[in-house]
């Protein structure tokens, strides 16, 4: 019996056992560590249901941080390719001249878009020389990973504030809403699809939807758009606690779907409002520019429920060398804000690079 028990290894170990190791390995980094071990690791790895990983943080320097255990992550992307946002498990990089594609970095999976530069220019006639765009968030009615035919709807802000919502059947841009001729959307601060209807959240808190219809080559069409809430409360714009009403702040505003609503956009009556809420339902909610998402908090190990965290999402190059200044977790239930990461984990150095922050939902199916 000693012999036999001598002659056991690692690669021994029940898969009952091995679940259970997993279970408590919420980092991506660190199961991928584990199925490196051996060949029966990695293939009883691939039985076992586990809670999704952590999310991640893109930083300028073209690196992942794991949140909010702090790891660093190293991913080769293209070479020249630029993140500037992300759906999903999906990275939106763009190219030195202007190429754009949606890439999966884990399947390899590849989605070409149109030129956006190219199309915002278009969309303007050259009217605004001198204007570039500023940035872009692209979002989808349905998962990439089970819908890679999607419509992606793309929001580009120029530097003249000006907004272009783009209706894409990749890799074609097949129509373009232009906010000069439709004031509700002069400027749109952001979009999000919701019930399959595209909704954008314009200058002074206005909640617009598009209508995306076909035309006779069945190709999509942005065909009208409606303003739904025109108007807010005062006390919405109330600070948390925590924050001092001495100090200035900059203000963001974020369009997310969460508990099978738009947060929170109130639309039983006609026309609708906004309303303050001060819990998510057990959810977790991770906002920035680039991208936004909600889910149950509880399915992931390390992830408050009720709690919003956001990032520094704008550029300020004089600012310390830190590219976490102005994020951290916001406690809807007690209205205290603390750090993105725990306690034990170090803030990463800036280092300079191009690429804009956004947040990055790995799936676990390596």
């Amino acid at each position: 019996m000693m012999a036999a028990a001598e002659s056991l290894s690692w690669s021994d170990l029940p898969p009952e056992l091995l679940g259970l190791v997993l279970k408590h390995l919420p980092s991506l980094a660190d199961r991928v560590r584990l199925r490196a071990v051996c060949q029966p690791w990695r293939s009883n790895a691939r039985l076992q249901s586990l809670p999704p990983p952590l999310p991640w943080l893109t930083l300028p320097d073209g690196t992942f941080l794991s949140i909010p255990d702090g790891e660093i992550i190293q991913m080769a992307v293209a070479d020249g390719a630029c993140c500037c946002g992300s759906i999903d498990n999906w990275l939106f990089l763009m190219q030195n001249d202007g190429g754009c594609s949606l890439t999966n970095p884990f399947s390899k999976a590849t989605l070409d878009l149109p030129k956006l530069a190219t199309v915002w220019r278009r969309d303007w006639l050259n009217a605004n020389e001198g204007f570039n765009p500023l940035f872009y968030k692209l979002v989808v009615p349905s998962p990439l990973d089970s819908s890679p035919e999607s419509l992606v709807a793309v929001l580009i802000l120029d530097s003249a504030n000006s907004s272009t919502v783009c209706i894409c059947q990749p890799p074609v841009a097949t129509d373009i809403s232009r906010g000069r001729h439709m004031e509700p959307s002069r400027c749109l601060f952001d979009v999000a699809f919701f019930n399959g209807k595209l909704y954008g959240v314009a200058f002074g808190d206005k909640l617009v939807i598009f209508e995306i219809g076909y035309d006779l080559g069945c190709k999509p069409k942005i065909s009208a758009t409606e303003c739904i809430i025109n108007s807010r409360d005062d006390d919405l714009w109330d600070l948390p606690q925590s924050l001092s009403n001495e100090k200035a702040y900059m203000w963001r505003e974020y369009l997310v779907e969460c508990c099978g609503g738009l947060l929170k956009a109130d639309l039983s009556t006609n026309p609708g409002h906004w309303r303050r809420v001060n819990k998510l339902g057990g959810q977790a909610l991770f906002v920035g520019r680039h991208c936004s998402k909600s889910f149950a908090a509880k399915e992931y190990n390390g992830i408050q429920e009720d709690c919003i965290y956001f990032m520094c999402d704008y550029p300020w190059p004089d600012s310390a060398a830190d590219p976490l200044r102005d994020s951290g977790v916001y406690n809807l239930r007690n209205g205290t804000i603390t750090p993105l990461l725990s306690q034990t984990a170090t803030v990463p150095q800036h280092h300079g690079g191009h690429w804009r922050p956004t947040w990055f939902f790995p799936a676990d199916s390596i």
